[in-house]
């Protein structure tokens, strides 16, 4: 289950002492709310959950002109999509521009992927 950091956040109350997440139980167990959790593996593979999806960055592009970056902007490949973008035609795989602002990078089985809304991919290439 790939979930939110804030379920496992620790702090300190206004007298110092430290202090559960709310979405803490007992020992090990949590309650997550159904936005706090993105992606689920189930027989080795992962299935995106409600309106997320992960893109994998693409590395930049040869061209004439000088760019100072290693991945080319707002423009990756589908790695795990959701029914949602599955339903609209979309596979794994497929190149995608998507709205700036929207890349948050988690790392899933040593790869470097952004999460997002479905709604944050605004063209399919």
């Amino acid at each position: 289950l790939l979930v939110h950091h804030n379920v496992f956040k620790h702090y300190n109350d206004m007298k110092g002492r430290q202090k559960s997440s709310k979405s803490y139980f007992q020992d090990n167990l949590f309650f997550i709310e159904n936005d706090q959790f993105f992606m689920y593996k189930q027989n080795n593979k992962w299935f995106c959950h409600d309106r997320y999806c992960f893109i994998k960055p693409i590395e930049k592009q040869e061209s004439y002109l000088a760019k100072n970056y290693k991945e080319e902007p707002l423009v990756g490949t589908l790695k795990y999509l959701n029914n949602y973008l599955s339903n609209k035609g979309l596979k794994k795989n497929d190149k995608v521009i998507f709205k700036p602002e929207s890349e948050y990078e988690f790392e899933v089985d040593g790869e470097k992927l952004y999460r997002m809304y479905d709604h944050q991919i605004t063209v399919a290439l």
